[in-house]
This record gives C-alpha cells, structure tokens and sequence, in this order.
C-alpha cells in the first residue's frame, strides 16, 4: 500500500473550492475526484465510495468568502488559497463574482509570477468564469530583479546578501529582462500590463527609474508603489495607473482552443509562456498523456501546469531568462472533480515545508502594549 501526507492547500479539494459557481457545483465535483483505478483502468471516484454527501457537508460553509478590511478599513474577501505550483493559484470564482457587485474596482490575485499565476488565470480561471479582466498588474521588486540579474543566493532564515539592500544598477539592468519577458506574456493575452514597483525604503530612485524605463519601453504602464512603508497613501500612482488602464479597451484572447491535445497545449505554453525549446516527455508521462487525449471524458479539463515559481524553467536555480533549454515532463496528475489535468516538470514537491529557521520564531506580542512584533 502505498500512502502519502498532503496539506489542506494542495489538495484537489482546494483546487476546486476555487473554481466552483455554487454549492450544487461543489457537491457535484466532490463526488467526481480520483481516488484509484482498478484493475481494467477505470477509475475509481469518490462518488463510487459514496463519500461525496459527507465531503459536502464538512465543506458546506467554506464557498462563502471571508469579508474583512485592511488596516485602513478597505474591504477585502480572502476565499480559497490553491497553491499555484500545483492548482490555479487563484483567489475563488465566488469571491470574484460577488467583488464585482460590491466594488467599483475588483483586484483579485493570481499567485506567483506571470508564467505560473498569470498564466492559469488568463487560459484556465477566465475560462471557468466566464469574466474577462480590464488590466493585469505585474507586481516587481528591486530585490526580486536583482536576483534575476544574478545576485546572490537568498537563503531562508539568513540575512539577505548587501547586494539586495544598497544600489546596484547592473543587477537591476540584468534582472528586468525576466519583466520584460512577464510583460511580453500578459500582452499575448490582449491585456493591458501596468508593473507595480512595489518599493521598499533601501531602493534608490536611480534603481526604481531603471526599472520605469525598461517597462514602459515594453509596452507597459509602470507606477511606483510605497505601500509597504505608507500604506494606501504610497500606493495613490499605482491606483491611477491602473484605472487609466481600465479606461482602455483591450483584446483578451486565450492562448489556445479547448480542442488542442494536451502535448500541444503543453507545447505552446513552454514556447510562448516559458520561452523554452521544446518539451521532452519521460515514458510513463507520454503513455499517460496518449491516453488521456484518446479518452472522450477528459476532452475538456484544464491544462494546470506543476513547475516550480522560482524560475522561468523547471530548474528553480536559473533566474532571468534562460536560453536554450527543454521542459521535461515526468507524469501527468489527474483531478477529476477540479477537471484538471497537470503536466509535472521536473521535481517539484507537491508537500512543501518550512525553512530551517522559519520567521515565526521571531514573531511575538509585547504583552504590556499589546503590539505585534518581529515582522519586519
């Protein structure tokens, strides 16, 4: 008997409280989940196991969002948290249809970078919803381009290197080629790009400038944001950027039709989205894949890619953009209720842990004023 451990936001049932329109649609995707096949390869669900009322029940109350506010008293909804190496990465379908009645402008989230979030969203949540975005707001930080640039290794729990916390513009000039390559991928969706430099007190103005200046000559709308240290105050250029954006017509398109085959889907998103040569497939992953693009039944799931959010490629080592490289895939994993079928590249863990000295050692409360500390 082969077992396994998995936490709540990896699991397929995650992954479809994100998707989900209503409670009738959840009851019913609970009762289509994968659980085993038998010995002539059907598979075995969970409405077979007569599980799916119970699954319901125990998850009845949680297609509702969470309504809450920042802390200047801006609402904000926090419903489902799939992990985006693994799920859609998205905040739920639910979340987004009711933003839209309440809000004048709805922000929703797409959870690690353009090749992984962004890309889910456009060709996998857009799809289920039926909504179609105005702009897409690619979020940068100096320190992130500075790695991308090749910087110095960051490590968990360590002091972060100088190089991240005093100017240096090569890193910077390196790095913005991977935002460049982001941007260029929200625009094959037709949408308006607006960069969020989102800023923190050791970037200087000739850094944030660089940065400006290289997404504006890609085609996209860039604002500086001081949120972090300001709180809404600082981030006054990044709302006018983006209702400017909003204001303009756009010509969203997805990346390719229900119809393509799962290889050539998987094909044209390492080529346009990842920027990589081709994609090489382990036996078993290419067996599966045959089989799934014969059997009718699978026609319409989601092609919900599995790659690490470190890197461009497979390879969380290979910052910027990389050249001349090949995506392997090595299985094909089934979510039947989700109706996701997610192509695995290279070893990305599918059970994530802490750091070996995780920030929560840090975090405490001072019990004479009642103030948090250890955050930052």
């Amino acid at each position: 008997m082969q077992s396994k451990f998995g936490i709540a936001v990896g699991s397929e049932c995650m992954a479809i409280l994100s998707i989900v329109k209503d409670l009738a649609d959840l009851r019913k995707r609970l009762d289509e989940i994968t659980v085993a096949f038998d010995k002539s390869g059907k598979p075995v669900t969970t409405g077979d196991l007569e599980v799916g009322g119970a699954m319901t029940a125990f998850m009845r109350n949680t297609i509702n969002p969470t309504l809450l506010s920042t802390a200047e008293y801006q609402p904000c909804m926090i419903h489902a948290g799939p992990f985006a190496n693994i799920a859609v990465g998205q905040s739920s379908i639910i979340a987004d249809r009711i933003g839209l009645k309440m809000f004048d402008y709805h922000v929703t989230e797409s959870g690690f970078a353009a090749d992984i979030g962004f890309e889910k969203f456009w060709n996998v949540k857009c799809r289920n919803s039926g909504l179609k975005p105005h702009v897409s707001v690619l979020t940068s930080t100096i320190r992130a381009l500075k790695m991308h640039g090749g910087g110095p290794k960051v490590v968990a729990g360590k002091a972060l290197d100088e190089a991240y916390t005093k100017e240096n513009l090569a890193l910077v000039e390196k790095g913005v080629e991977n935002m460049v390559h982001m941007i260029g991928v929200i625009r094959k969706a037709g949408i308006n790009p607006v960069v969020c430099v989102n800023r923190f007190y050791t970037d200087t103005d000739a850094e944030v400038a660089l940065v400006k200046k290289a997404a504006e000559a890609a085609g996209a709308r860039c604002a500086e944001s001081s949120h972090w240290e300001k709180g809404g105050e600082g981030a006054l250029e990044l709302a006018d950027a983006v209702i400017e954006a909003c204001n303009e017509e756009n010509k969203f398109k997805f990346l390719y039709p229900l119809e393509m085959k799962l290889r050539d889907r998987v094909a044209l998103i390492a080529k346009e989205v990842y920027g990589a040569d081709g994609v090489s497939w382990s036996p078993e992953a290419e067996t599966k894949a045959k089989m799934l693009e014969s059997d009718p039944k699978y026609a319409d799931f989601s092609t919900m890619m599995v790659k690490t959010h470190l890197s461009l490629t497979h390879d969380p080592t290979l910052k910027g953009v990389p050249k001349g490289w090949t995506l392997p895939i090595r299985d094909v994993l089934i979510y039947s209720g989700a109706k996701f079928l997610c192509p695995c590249a290279g070893t990305i863990s599918l059970m994530p842990g802490t750091s070996s000295n995780p920030a929560f050692r840090r975090i405490d409360v001072d019990v004479d004023t009642g103030n948090v500390k250890g955050l930052f």
